[in-house]
């Protein structure tokens, strides 16, 4: 248990770093057809040692000697949160287009750390939306999920990728610099559709508003005690593409 209980520090750095690594993949030109294979590759054999330490004590006490530094102590007794982060990169990197999978996991891996970080140190001194859950962390949450998308959307994404700016065909960006109302709403409105749209910066301003805002409800909402680690990318992707979708 000691090694679970002083490696705080180093949990936080190690869940912020998978962040910037992947911007350097995606920087690098990978796409994620290239990825998951290797997040299923290592969330099969993880699995299966969590399942034989919970039901062998001696290697469940060598497991937590050698891998205590990596767990929360909620983990101890529990299932090993590493699985749920590689099942949840892994369903929003394979299952929604590569812009949204991309921030899905920036907003897993930044958001989620500025709510507990900002939570402890703050969260006494503000309202509490839920049981471990204080509006300091939300909101923390809330505005790096609003400069994390603002800078993917707004620089890295199209800047630093592929040649092709928002990438072409099965990789195609969700978001490509231009927000539109439908055309039933512009319809219903009797507006010209092509007036009720906006671009550039005031379209990634708001697609990044939006963006920190389903990245807070996701860290703050309780789906019937899931992990956060598989949540928080999912209920992101779901809430980014449905957005995207409609006024995309």
């Amino acid at each position: 248990m000691t090694q679970v209980h002083k490696h705080e520090i180093p949990r936080k750095a190690l869940h912020v770093s998978i962040g910037f690594l992947v911007l350097h993949f995606y920087s690098r030109g990978y796409q994620p057809t290239h990825i998951t294979p290797f997040l299923l590759s290592a969330f099969l054999p993880i699995t299966c040692a969590d399942l034989l330490r919970h039901r062998i004590p001696a290697f469940n006490a060598f497991y937590i000697r050698v891998l205590g530094a990596l767990m929360r102590e909620s983990e101890v007794d529990s299932y090993n949160g590493t699985i749920f982060f590689l099942a949840g990169t892994y369903l929003v990197l394979r299952v929604f287009p590569k812009d949204i999978g991309v921030l899905g996991v920036l907003l897993l891996s930044w958001c989620d750390t500025a709510a507990s970080t900002f939570g402890r140190l703050w969260g006494r001194y503000t309202p509490h939306i839920r049981k471990g859950k204080s509006l300091a962390g939300t909101a923390a949450a809330m505005f790096t999920g609003v400069a994390s998308a603002a800078v993917f959307w707004g620089y890295i994404g199209p800047k630093l990728g592929t040649p092709f700016g928002y990438d072409v065909g099965v990789n195609a960006f969700a978001f490509k610099g231009m927000l539109q109302l439908p055309g039933a709403v512009c319809g219903y409105l009797g507006w010209n559709p092509e007036t009720a749209k906006v671009t550039g910066g005031v379209a990634v301003g708001i697609a990044s508003v939006v963006a920190g805002t389903v990245a807070a409800a996701a860290e703050a909402v309780d789906l019937w005690g899931w992990d956060d680690n598989l949540t928080i990318p999912v209920l992101c992707g779901v809430g980014l593409w449905g957005f995207l979708k409609t006024f995309g």
